[in-house]
């Protein structure tokens, strides 16, 4: 069956569905723009950061036309959060995929048949089989979202070969717009992402990564799980994500915080299907705390109230990275990420490396690790260094709200090492007529017998053995520091070679002074001054605390009696306000943001009732 005919629909009508359903008063940028297109039958590819409202770009359009919006997830989890939550706002939406029995099944492909949905979510794999196929072309299906749609590049961090297969939906539905939607992708892995699914002349929206209310923060490893203990315990009223390198990892961490009194569950892809679902429940129920997950395993939560992340092991990649540490502060309010850094996890990760067999993919993960060890040890803003990687400028010099821009890394004068260093590189140069990596460099500098240095020769240069007085990993770190001050050129493109900058030759030839900076430590005595600045950041709202406890029990008793996360009866945006504001007519809960016509009614006399005890009992307090 044919698409329904493109829509020029007024911005009044718009906003008039935007509020009735989603109970919100404006779009957030861009997701007019991209509803338009949408609904004028455009191809549309959007890049927007977790937390800026993807999902209603695809979501308002469904409700604002006759038809049905397809939208293609590989997050079976997530499908039945988001359909929760449009279920309880008034949205006729269903999903598919493999948690359901046979005869759930059936009833719902009975509903799509019956045109009683206007949204449907599918897993790849259920899409592309034949039998579905064919039956979704008896369908009005006037719009094709694919969300996390890097998953389709073999340069994302997030590479599914599932994916793959969704290239046919060209040819399939020819006159169906598609929507590609993303939260992370660099500038080469959005062009991939357009040239794979063919889009025809997409309208491109690619909005800030800047992530404003989150606050990075990078520690040296240093007896690493007292370090995970104090940040969880500054956190205890919140919930959070613990993020492992491996399963058995996840296990340990969640029983030793179990034995301090901390409410913790582990989460990696080794538990049966029953445990893990089980686990990720207790979590977006608030009756668990913390989730140790597994870096490789992706969680698919929709959870807007997670308040920490901490990276217990090093990513394997920025954009991982960048993704996870989004799943904090999705509501707009105070997100805190902290990344526990050792250089022995990158020597894990590169042992790794080595056994993957095909060349290209090897070296892709090589240059990835590279990049997020470059990240870690950076004493540049961190704001700066991860927007630019994802092609961005940030303007300010100090964003405030990171841990090199709060409490700047001591420097020292490293004009001699770098002299050293530079000399070296240059030496290797000079005798064998070629670059060599920063290993080989250490390895002479610190006067190594490996068979390496042997074969070259590189025992008879001048600067063989002349930093013996310090070790591998500091020279390492020092390599690393001249890369990123631009005294040397990492050569990405020939295995990673040192060449030596124009800027580095003459600062080697006029001895130019060199500073340094110290590796990052373990801050101490910092808490005063970290809590002043979440405060600052959080884009917070002064209100009655006693008050938003109180609702926040009500909301979790409700949502209960639903079987459903208490964020999808209200986000604790919702209940700020109402606890700043105090509503107690409908006209003024209406006013609420995220109460729309379907909650003001399913919900809105219990919170009234609830508001005016309290204000008959302790009265309204006033705020600036």
């Amino acid at each position: 069956m044919p698409p329904a005919a493109s829509m020029d629909v007024s911005t009044n009508h718009l906003l008039t569905l935007l509020k009735q359903t989603f109970g919100f008063d404006s779009f957030r940028p861009l997701q007019e723009e991209i509803i338009r297109d949408a609904l004028a039958g455009v191809d549309v590819f959007c890049l927007l950061p977790t937390g800026a409202g993807k999902s209603l770009c695809f979501q308002l359009p469904a409700l604002a036309r006759p038809g049905l919006t397809v939208v293609v997830s590989p997050l079976i989890s997530l499908m039945k959060d988001q359909v929760d939550a449009l279920t309880t706002s008034g949205v006729a939406a269903t999903f598919l995929n493999s948690t359901l029995k046979a005869n759930e099944v059936a009833e719902r492909m009975l509903g799509l048949r019956d045109r009683k949905y206007c949204l449907l979510y599918v897993a790849p794999e259920r899409l592309m089989l034949p039998g579905f196929l064919a039956n979704l072309k008896e369908w009005p299906v006037n719009l094709i979202a694919i969300d996390e749609a890097h998953c389709i590049s073999e340069w994302g961090h997030d590479f599914r070969p599932e994916y793959r297969q969704l290239a046919q939906l060209r040819d399939l539905f020819p006159q169906t717009p598609l929507m590609a939607l993303t939260a992370t992708a660099t500038r080469r892995v959005q062009t991939d992402i357009v040239k794979q699914l063919r889009l025809r002349r997409p309208s491109c929206f690619v909005a800030s990564f800047n992530r404003p209310n989150l606050t990075y923060r990078v520690q040296a490893k240093q007896s690493s799980y007292k370090q995970l203990l104090s940040f969880v315990n500054r956190h205890r009223s919140e919930g959070g994500i613990v993020y492992c390198q491996s399963r058995n990892s996840t296990e340990a961490l969640a029983a030793r915080l179990k034995a301090d009194g901390i409410s913790a569950e582990p989460y990696h892809a080794g538990l049966d299907a029953a445990s893990r679902a089980q686990n990720q429940d207790l979590f977006l129920r608030d009756e668990v705390q913390v989730i140790c997950a597994t870096i490789a395993f992706g969680m698919g939560i929709n959870k807007p109230n997670v308040r920490f992340i901490v990276h217990y092991d090093l990513p394997k990649n920025i954009e991982g990275y960048y993704q996870e540490t989004g799943r904090a502060g999705r509501d707009g309010l105070p997100g805190e990420c902290l990344l526990l850094f050792s250089a022995g996890d990158a020597v894990k990760y590169s042992k790794f490396h080595d056994e993957i067999s095909n060349p290209q993919e090897r070296e892709i993960a090589r240059q990835q690790l590279r990049q997020m060890v470059q990240l870690a040890e950076s004493a540049e803003c961190r704001r700066v260094a991860l927007l630019r990687y994802f092609g961005e400028e940030f303007k300010p010099e100090n964003c405030q709200a990171c841990d090199n821009c709060l409490t700047p890394r001591e420097t020292y004068d490293g004009t001699i090492e770098a002299q050293k260093f530079l000399s070296c590189v240059y030496r290797l140069r000079a005798q064998s007529r070629i670059d060599f990596g920063i290993n080989q460099v250490v390895e002479v500098l610190t006067g190594s017998d490996t068979e390496k240095v042997r074969k070259w020769d590189h025992q008879k240069v001048s600067t063989y053995g002349i930093g013996k007085d310090r070790s591998q990993h500091e020279w390492r770190l020092i390599g690393r520091e001249l890369v990123r001050q631009g005294y040397l050129k990492q050569l990405v493109d020939k295995f990673n070679v040192l060449e030596i900058s124009e800027s580095g030759l003459t600062a080697l030839k006029q001895r130019q002074p060199i500073h340094l900076v110290k590796p990052i430590a373990t801050p101490k005595g910092k808490k005063l001054r970290e809590e002043k600045v979440r405060r600052v950041y959080a884009g917070d709202i002064d209100y009655d605390q006693v008050l938003f406890d109180r609702l926040r029990r009500l909301r979790k008793k409700l949502a209960d009696s639903r079987g459903v996360p208490a964020y999808i009866v209200f986000s604790d945006v919702s209940l700020y306000q109402m606890a700043r504001h105090y509503p107690t007519s409908g006209a003024e809960f209406a006013r609420i943001s995220g109460v729309g016509e379907r909650k003001l009614a399913d919900f809105g006399q219990a919170f009234i009732e609830s508001i005016a005890a309290y204000v008959r009992k302790h009265g309204r307090r006033q705020f600036d």
